[in-house]
């Protein structure tokens, strides 16, 4: 669409690189399409809607098709059919517990009551009771009350003993047991580790005993979270000498454990070993000496390499520092997490509602046990396929919305020279310039990641179908190409975001600012590679150390509580949740440090701090720039292959 045009190179030439404030709408067909697409989810929705579908799915309906707390007309060819169920408003299960895990559903025979049992019905005579009492059939519709201890067709038309106690599920209007180790096996299949129900019911009730400290320590970890973002650029330097060290420590200390175990089994004695043996000895020794040699190889590798990238590691350390002026400036950028995650969670449920509706839509069906069944028959059938699309282009757009608002938010505070001139909400101004002009680029970005997602998780679904089945040769294969889509994934995820980055810049589509992002970044290879190796591992530091935090709380906490025995499962849960929050928060702020980084690299090759062509960047990176100056002339001839990558990149844009 116009990605590669003579037009969009001279434009891109004369680009000045900075915020526009006359924009244009970006990629105005991807925007219909990805419309069109949303309505054709809506018409999902409304045709499973429209056809029964939800009142099925709320109301429930037993074996025969009859919807539960309604009249309803006759079936063709299906007995049972057509009852008025008016006065019987829950679905019972005749066999709550015997559940068909491939299907994921219950598989026992259905029944529409008038109220579910509260208590636990031992025998035959308890059911009679039972209904006699409270009017509620539990036995098949052809079997009347007072035949359930006399009819020899009862202990297959009858619930079987014992019937636990169950009570409604809130708007659902399904009978469920009380006591969840009904469903103990089933839990067992997801829980691997679980091989006694008693460790499950202990792990459980943990759980539901230590929810408000579980709680607590969720907010500890959000409140941590929210501080550790604000004081990361002032221990930026210290995390950084902490990877270093262990890098050093770690290289030089495998290296030398190596030779050291080569020496030691080179001059061990040979003489009273048996031939066999002492073959094993040589091979072990050689297979040392390759360790070693290897190892040696890769620590001088590594030493170079944090040679010629010790001067750029000052840039990550230098981006952190303004990340964090950032967050103090924006101060809703904190908030971002937090809308982003309710966005999705909307979107979730809607999804999951609307995939539970087409569960229960179709034409009813008589399976070869004589029940009803819902099925879709005819195109309508690949509905599913659709809505499984929907959930990852529809997910991914959010998130690529969220990108393109923290893009234009941090452009708006890096171009503006007098940060009290910035807007009011910078925030509230990037979302308002995205909805109006680049809604159309976002979903053409999150349509590209969906295309690379989708193979990925067919090959994934094919591989855990043919687990143990299929040879070595496949199974390499495709764990390659699962592996391979993967890595294009995350390239690609990189990539877009610094493509909405130059579009907040530019007000150009996504092809245009794709091109000229992926240019700055393969002309800053270097820098580039500096920031996402030293500056991921301090984010990850920062994501143990809140993990670490958590979990040392918990411990302290759960270890006075005296109701249950067992907290691993608690433990577990707040580590998790800790990880989780620390991820959210802490990737922001990565994705601050891209965004400044790609800015600062623009303004280094087209500004060179003369008058009229001023550098925007902050005091900390202005720093930077000059004593990469200084080091450029104390360097000369003899350090011209670095003084060039010190050097701002002023060259050859005179155009600009």
């Amino acid at each position: 669409m116009g990605c590669c045009s003579s037009a969009s190179a001279a434009q891109s030439s004369k680009r000045e690189w900075k915020p526009l404030e006359d924009r244009s709408c970006t990629d105005i067909p991807w925007l219909l399409l990805f419309i069109f697409f949303c309505i054709g989810m809506g018409f999902i929705c409304g045709f499973s809607v429209a056809t029964g579908a939800a009142a099925r799915l709320v109301s429930g309906y037993d074996s025969y098709g009859n919807i539960c707390g309604q009249k309803n007309a006759k079936l063709e060819a299906i007995p049972n059919s057509g009852m008025d169920h008016t006065h019987r408003k829950y679905v019972f299960f005749l066999d709550p517990c015997n559940l068909d895990l491939i299907n994921r559903k219950i598989k026992s025979v259905a029944l529409c009551v008038s109220a579910c049992p509260s208590q636990e019905l031992k025998t035959l005579s308890d059911v009679q009771k039972f209904a006699e009492i409270n009017g509620s059939a539990l036995c098949s519709y052809n079997l009347k009350p007072s035949e359930y201890t006399t009819s020899s067709k009862a202990s297959v038309l009858c619930p079987k003993l014992p019937v636990p106690a169950s009570a409604p599920i809130p708007f659902f209007h399904r009978c469920a047991p009380v006591n969840i180790s009904c469903y103990a096996k089933f839990a067992e299949a997801l829980i691997t580790f679980v091989s006694d129900n008693s460790v499950l019911h202990r792990l459980i009730s943990g759980v539901m005993t230590s929810k408000e400290i579980i709680l607590g320590l969720c907010l500890l970890s959000l409140v941590l979270s929210m501080i550790l973002m604000v004081i990361i650029r002032y221990i930026s330097r210290v995390l950084v000498w902490i990877l270093t060290i262990l890098v050093i420590l770690g290289s030089l200390g495998g290296t030398g454990v190596l030779w050291w175990l080569y020496a030691k089994q080179r001059k061990s004695p040979k003489e009273t070993v048996i031939p066999e043996q002492l073959q094993i000895a040589e091979d072990n020794l050689r297979a040392l000496l390759i360790y070693a040699i290897s190892a040696t190889v890769f620590t001088v590798i590594l030493f170079l390499i944090m040679l010629v990238m010790r001067k750029r590691v000052a840039l990550t350390i230098a981006l952190f520092h303004v990340a964090g002026k950032v967050f103090i400036h924006l101060p809703l950028l904190v908030c971002q997490p937090f809308w982003t995650f309710f966005a999705l969670v909307l979107f979730w449920v809607y999804w999951i509602m609307t995939l539970l509706f087409l569960g229960t839509t179709g034409t009813a069906v008589q399976n070869e046990e004589g029940f009803v069944e819902f099925k879709v028959s005819g195109p309508l059938q690949y509905m599913w396929w659709y809505h499984g699309v929907g959930l990852i282009w529809i997910s991914e757009f959010i998130l690529a919305c969220q990108q393109m608002t923290v893009a234009g938010a941090v452009v708006t505070y890096y171009f503006t020279r007098d940060k009290r001139n910035l807007p009011f909400t910078p925030i509230l101004a990037s979302v308002n310039r995205l909805i109006r002009y680049h809604l159309g680029t976002v979903a053409k970005g999150s349509f590209i990641i969906t295309l690379v997602k989708i193979p990925r998780m067919i090959l994934m679904y094919i591989h855990s179908q043919l687990k143990g089945k299929e040879n070595a040769c496949a199974r390499c294969m495709l764990k390659s190409c699962i592996c391979c889509l993967w890595c294009l994934e995350k390239c690609l995820n990189y990539l877009n975001q610094n493509a909405y980055t130059a579009t907040a810049i530019n007000s150009t589509n996504f092809c245009t600012s794709a091109k000229d992002a992926f240019v700055i970044l393969v002309e800053n290879a270097l820098r580039v590679a500096a920031i996402n190796t030293v500056g991921d591992f301090m984010l990850f530091l920062g994501k143990v150390l809140i993990v670490c935090s958590t979990g040392l709380a918990g411990i302290m906490l759960l270890n006075y509580q005296q109701d249950y025995t067992v907290w691993v499962l608690p433990l577990i849960i707040v580590c998790l949740f800790a990880f989780l929050v620390a991820h959210c928060f802490l990737s922001i702020y990565e994705m601050v440090v891209d965004v400044l980084f790609l800015c600062f690299a623009i303004d280094t090759k087209y500004n060179d701090g003369s008058p009229g062509r001023e550098f925007y960047m902050d005091k900390v990176l202005m720093e930077f720039v000059e004593n990469s100056r200084k080091a450029m002339k104390e360097a000369g001839k003899g350090g011209a292959a670095d003084a060039r990558e010190l050097k701002p990149m002023a060259s050859g844009t005179s155009s600009a």
